[in-house]
C-alpha cells in the first residue's frame, strides 16, 4: 500500500457520514503481536480514519448454522488456535461490546432470522487486527457470525441489507484470506507463491477494479484454481460482506496485497 494513495481515499470521507468498509487479510496469527509489514498497514489503518462509533467484525473463525450476532456487553478474548508461543495465548482485547449496535443489525436483516449469543467473544480473526487498529480497546465491537451451511450468493445478499449501519457510525470489518490454503503452506526459505495462488488472487484483483463481482460470487466455476485457493470457503465468505456492502460510490484502495508463505493471500481492500 503507498501512504499517499491510503491519504487520499479514506480523506474523502471526512465530508461524508458514511464509514468505510474493509477486508482484511488476517494471515498468521503471530502477525498480531511480531514486527511485520501487515501489522504496521493495520495500525496506519486505524491512525488515518474517523473514529467509529462502533465495529462490526464478521470474521472466518466464528461458523455457525444460522446467523448470530453478539450481545455481551464485556466480550472475551478468545484464543482459537494451538501450537504458538505462550505470549499470542496471553493477548487480551478488552474492547467492550456494542448491544444496542447489535440490535440495529438484527433489525437490518429481514431476509433470514438472526440470533443473539451471549456466549461468544472476539475470536482472533476479529482482535488479531483490531488490536492493532484500535490498541486501547476503546471502540465497543460486535461480531456476526457465518453461516457455513449457505452459499456464496446468500452471503453477498445479506450483506446488502447491513448496509444501513454505515450511516449509523459502524465500521464494518470483514476478516478472511483471499487465497488461504494450510496443506499448501511452504515453511522455510522457499515462500513463492503458487502459480494458482497468484492466479486467484489477481482474479480477485481484477474482479474488485471492475466492480464485477459475479465471477466472486460463482468462484467454484472456475474450478482447479478455486479448489485450491480455498479448499475449504470459511476464510473466503468474509470477503462477500465486504463486496456486498459495496456502494456505486465507493472509492477503493488495496492493501498488504502480496501472497505469504506460498498458499496464503494478504490482500485487504478498504471501500470509503
Amino acid at each position: 500500500m503507498n501512504l499517499n494513495d491510503f491519504e487520499n481515499i479514506v480523506g474523502t470521507k471526512t465530508s461524508s457520514d458514511k464509514m468505510p468498509i474493509l477486508f482484511v487479510g488476517h494471515g498468521n496469527p503471530m502477525y498480531a503481536i511480531s514486527e511485520n509489514k501487515y501489522k504496521l498497514a493495520w495500525q496506519e489503518i486505524g491512525k488515518k480514519l474517523n473514529a467509529p462509533k462502533a465495529i462490526l467484525c464478521i470474521s472466518a473463525h466464528w461458523l455457525t448454522r444460522g446467523t448470530t450476532v453478539t450481545m455481551v456487553e464485556k466480550p472475551k478474548t478468545i484464543h482459537d488456535f494451538g501450537g504458538f508461543p505462550k505470549e499470542l495465548f496471553e493477548v487480551q482485547y478488552p474492547a467492550p461490546g456494542a448491544v444496542d449496535y447489535a440490535k440495529m443489525a438484527i433489525k437490518a436483516v429481514h431476509s433470514t432470522p438472526v440470533h443473539e449469543d451471549f456466549e461468544w467473544g472476539l475470536d482472533h480473526g476479529a482482535w488479531s487486527v483490531l488490536m492493532n487498529m484500535y490498541p486501547k480497546a476503546n471502540v465497543p465491537v460486535f461480531q456476526m457470525s457465518i453461516d457455513y451451511h449457505q452459499s456464496p450468493q446468500y452471503h453477498y445478499n445479506l450483506a446488502k441489507e447491513l448496509a444501513s449501519l454505515r450511516s449509523k457510525g459502524v465500521l464494518i470489518v470483514a476478516s478472511g484470506n483471499v487465497v488461504h490454503n494450510l496443506g499448501k503452506i511452504k515453511w522455510g526459505a522457499d515462500e513463492k507463491p503458487f502459480d494458482w495462488a497468484v492466479e486467484f488472487d489477481e482474479l480477485v484483483k481484477k474482479s474488485i477494479e471492475t466492480n464485477n463481482p459475479t465471477p466472486l460470487i460463482e468462484y467454484q466455476k472456475l474450478g482447479a484454481i478455486a479448489t485450491l485457493a480455498h479448499p475449504t470457503n470459511d476464510h473466503y465468505l468474509p470477503l462477500m460482506y465486504t463486496l456486498g456492502l459495496r456502494d456505486k460510490t465507493d472509492n477503493f484502495q488495496f492493501f498488504n496485497d502480496s501472497l505469504d508463505m506460498g498458499s496464503l493471500s494478504m490482500r485487504s481492500v478498504i471501500f470509503s
